[in-house]
C-alpha cells in the first residue's frame, strides 16, 4: 500500500530521535548512513550506536568524521563520496568483501544550494551526489540489505521546487541553485517509491521524508544575507524562524521511518515529522506534504531506467 495518508504514529514535530527508539530493541542490528558524521546524521549515528546498532558511516572526510564521532561505540567510518562513482564503486566492493549485512540504510549525505558545479562526465553536481550517488550505492550492496530490512532517503520540502527536469536534467541550458535542488529531492522520493516496489520480493521497504527545517552545514553555500531574506535569522544571525527544528529533532523522522513497528508492511512513502505525509493539495500551507508529480509511479520507473542507463548500473535489470 502507498496511501500517503498520515497513520497514528504517537509522535510529532516535537519528538526527538530518542523519543522514537524508546522501547525498541536495536540490540545486534546493524545500520549504513551516509553522511553519518554531520548534522542529522550525526545525530541519526549517536542516537542509534548508543542504542546497540552497529553503524557503519560512509563519509568524504574521514578524517574529519572520526573526529566527530570520537567516543561513540558500534561505529566504522568508511571513506564515500557520493559525487565520485568510482569511490562509490571501491566503498561498495569493500561492503562486500568483507559481508557486512545492513538491517538500515539511511541515505542522508547531500548539498543544497551549491554553486554550479559538474562531477563525473559534466552531471550536475546536485543532482549526482544527492540522486546518482545513492542510487548507485544502494545498487551495488542490494545483497548486502537483510530480507525485512529498511531504507530511508532523506529528501526535502524543497522537492516542491522542481519535477525531475527531462528536457534539461544536468542544466546545460542556465544553472538554478534551488531547481536543481529541488529535483534532486524529488529524485529521492522517485527512488525511494521504485527501490520500494523492488524490494518487496525479499521484504525490505523504502520510504522518503523531509526531515524539517533545521540549521546544519547543509546551509554552507548561502549567505547569511539569503538566510536573512529567507526570514530564518535576523541581521546580527541569529535564528527568528519558530518552525525550525533542533537537528535532534531533524534526526527524528529518518530514523523513526527504518526503526517504526507501525510501518511494518508499508512503504513507497513519502514521510515528514515522524508521520506519513498527505498530498500537498490537502495543505493549504505551502511546502507541506507531497507533491503529486514525486509520488508518480510512472515517473518513478522513468527515473530509475534513466539512472541505470547513466550509469550502466542497475541490480534488478531482469526485474
Amino acid at each position: 500500500m502507498r496511501i500517503q495518508k498520515p497513520i497514528n504514529a504517537g509522535f510529532n514535530a516535537s519528538s526527538t530521535v530518542s523519543d522514537v527508539l524508546e522501547a525498541i530493541d536495536l540490540k545486534d542490528k546493524v545500520a549504513l548512513i551516509t553522511g553519518g558524521h554531520s548534522g542529522l546524521g550525526f545525530e541519526a549515528t549517536k542516537a542509534l550506536s548508543k542504542a546497540g546498532v552497529h553503524v557503519v558511516v560512509g563519509a568524504r572526510n574521514v578524517r574529519s568524521a572520526s573526529k566527530a564521532l570520537s567516543g561513540l561505540p558500534n561505529v566504522t567510518i568508511l571513506q564515500l563520496d557520493l559525487s565520485d562513482i568510482r569511490s562509490v564503486r571501491s566503498f561498495a566492493s569493500f561492503i562486500t568483501a568483507n559481508s557486512y549485512n545492513f538491517n538500515f540504510v539511511i541515505c542522508n549525505a547531500g548539498i543544497m544550494a551549491c554553486p554550479e558545479k559538474r562531477v563525473g562526465p559534466g552531471w550536475e553536481s546536485q543532482f549526482a551526489t544527492n540522486h546518482i550517488g545513492h542510487y548507485v550505492l544502494v545498487n551495488l550492496i542490494w545483497n548486502n540489505i537483510c530480507s525485512g530490512g529498511r531504507i530511508a532517503c532523506v529528501s526535502s520540502a524543497g522537492h516542491h521546487n522542481s519535477p525531475i527536469r527531462w528536457d534539461d536534467i544536468h542544466f546545460t541550458n542556465g544553472y538554478d541553485k534551488w531547481l536543481a535542488y529541488g529535483q534532486s529531492k524529488t529524485a529521492n522520493v522517485l527512488f525511494a517509491l521504485q527501490l520500494d516496489i523492488y524490494g518487496q520480493s525479499r521484504d525490505i521497504r523504502a520510504f522518503s521524508l523531509h526531515p524539517g527545517k533545521i540549521f546544519t552545514p547543509l546551509q554552507r553555500h548561502l549567505t547569511n544575507e539569503e538566510m536573512t531574506n529567507e526570514g530564518w535569522m535576523d541581521k546580527d544571525g541569529n535564528p527568528i524562524d519558530p518552525t525550525f527544528k533542533s537537528p535532534e529533532q531533524g534526526a527524528a523522522t529518518g530514523v523513526w521511518a527504518v526503526t517504526s513497528p507501525s510501518l511494518k508492511g508499508l512503504g513507497g512513502l513519502y514521510c515528514e515529522d515522524c508521520n506519513v505525509a498527505a498530498l500537498a493539495s490537502e495543505y493549504a500551507e505551502p511546502f507541506v506534504g507531497v507533491c503529486e508529480y514525486a509520488i508518480d509511479p510512472a515517473e518513478a520507473l522513468k527515473l530509475w531506467n534513466f539512472t541505470a542507463n547513466l550509469t550502466d548500473v542497475n541490480a534488478f535489470s531482469g526485474y
